[in-house]
């Protein structure tokens, strides 16, 4: 029987089929129109919604554009997060996970 690949190796393989973020579009062209779009969107669009004020430093696409280059430069599609809201909060909405909670950190519904 085969023994399942461990969380490393899983996140590898995923790393090798999506090629790397200059395959993916991330090159100068981007970092000159990210760099723009936080200059003129300089806070963190989910922090904001908490009430709270965090500098951005981000540029994350809404819908995930899954290599559709046309999604990919749609500024409609673009928001500016804080690195803990990207790598925490948009990534568990994005892979199903994330619950809602009330203040007191309770689930709602």
């Amino acid at each position: 029987m085969p023994k399942p690949l461990d969380h490393r190796a899983r996140n590898r393989e995923y790393d090798q089929r999506r090629g790397s973020a200059r395959e993916r579009g991330y090159n100068s062209r981007w970092e000159k129109a990210r760099k723009t779009y936080l200059m003129r969107n300089p806070l963190c669009v989910m922090c904001a919604k908490e009430n709270r004020v965090t500098a951005a430093n981000v540029v994350d696409h809404v819908i995930p554009h899954k290599g559709s280059t046309e999604l990919f430069w749609d500024t409609s599609n673009w928001a500016a997060l804080c690195f803990h809201c990207h790598n925490s909060t948009k990534q568990r909405e994005e892979r199903g996970r994330f619950q809602a909670v009330d203040v007191d950190g309770w689930p709602i519904g």
